[in-house]
C-alpha cells in the first residue's frame, strides 16, 4: 500500500486533463481510475499514520487529582468557596458530591436555612451517592439561631445514608474543615486524633472549651477566679459575668452546661 501511495505521489499528473474528463464524464470509470494530486497525498498520509490518536477524558472523579479539591459545578456562587484558601480547588461537571476530597472521600454541603426551604433536598442528594465513597461527610452550616429541630431531621438522613456529620458555625469554619480533610487525605488516623494534656488544666480546658464560644483564655480566667471546677459549677450566671471576657450569653451557656441534666426525660 505504501508503494502504491509513493507511485501516485511521484507520478506525473495532468490536472488540466483530469478536470476535463471529470467535467465531461462525471461518475464514469475515467474519473475513478485517475486520482488527483490531493487524493494521492491523502493516501500517503493515511498509510504513514498507523498509531491511533489519543482521546480526551472527561474531568471529574475518573480524572481524580490528589493535588486539588474537586468542586461540583452546582456550587458556583456558593460563598463557602471564598473560605477555602489553603488548598487548591477546581470545578468538575461529572461528579455527584459537592466536593471530592479523596479517591474514596467526598462531602455534601447543606445550610440549615436551605434545608428549611427544601427539606427533601438532602435525602435525594444522599441517595444519589449510592454506595460510592467510603468516607461520606455531610458538612452542615448552622446559619440560624434555632437549629435544634432541623438538625434532628438532618441527623436522621445522615444516619440512614451512612454519612458523617460535621457542624460548622461559620463559613470560615466550614472552609477549614474542607481544607483539613484534604490535607490529611494520606495521613494515618492518629495524625488527626485529639491530643489532651494529662494535667488538671488540660482536662479542665478540654471540658470547658466544648461549650460554644468558650476559649482557653476564658478557662484560665475562670480557674483563677473560682479556683476549681467545683467552684465554677456552683456559681450562678451573674457571678460568671463578673469575670473579664465572660459576657451574658457566654455565662448563660456555661451555667446551662454545668447545671442542665445530661439526659432529658422524654
Amino acid at each position: 500500500m505504501q508503494d502504491a501511495a509513493l507511485d501516485l505521489s511521484t507520478s506525473t499528473l495532468q490536472p488540466t486533463k483530469i478536470q476535463k474528463d471529470a467535467s465531461t464524464s462525471r461518475g464514469t470509470d475515467t474519473q475513478q481510475s485517475t486520482p488527483s494530486f490531493t487524493t494521492a497525498r491523502a493516501i500517503a498520509t493515511t498509510t504513514s499514520t498507523s498509531a491511533p490518536q489519543p482521546t480526551s477524558r472527561p474531568s471529574g472523579a475518573r480524572n481524580y487529582s490528589s493535588q486539588v479539591v474537586q468542586v461540583n459545578d452546582l456550587q458556583r456562587g456558593n460563598p463557602l468557596l471564598a473560605s477555602i484558601r489553603n488548598v487548591r480547588w477546581s470545578f468538575a461537571k461529572d461528579i455527584v458530591p459537592d466536593y471530592v476530597i479523596g479517591r474514596t472521600a467526598c462531602i455534601l454541603y447543606l445550610s440549615i436555612k436551605y434545608h428549611r426551604l427544601h427539606p427533601e433536598y438532602i435525602a435525594k442528594r444522599v441517595e444519589g451517592l449510592g454506595k460510592s465513597y467510603s468516607l461520606r461527610v455531610l458538612l452542615v452550616f448552622a446559619d440560624t439561631d434555632d437549629s435544634k429541630l432541623p438538625l434532628r431531621e438532618i441527623n436522621r438522613v445522615a444516619l440512614l445514608g451512612n454519612m458523617t456529620i460535621l457542624l460548622a458555625w461559620s463559613l470560615d469554619e466550614a472552609g477549614r474543615y474542607i481544607e483539613a480533610l484534604k490535607m490529611y487525605e494520606h495521613r494515618p488516623p492518629d495524625a488527626i486524633k485529639e491530643r489532651i494534656e494529662d494535667t488538671y488544666m488540660g482536662r479542665l480546658s478540654n471540658a470547658l472549651t466544648s461549650v460554644r464560644s468558650v476559649n482557653k483564655t476564658d478557662v484560665l480566667t475562670l480557674a483563677s477566679n473560682f479556683g476549681s471546677f467545683e467552684g465554677m459549677a456552683k456559681a450562678g450566671a451573674d457571678e460568671l459575668t463578673l469575670c473579664p471576657g465572660i459576657g451574658d450569653l457566654k455565662a448563660q451557656r456555661l451555667f446551662k452546661a454545668m447545671n442542665d441534666p445530661f439526659v432529658q426525660n422524654p
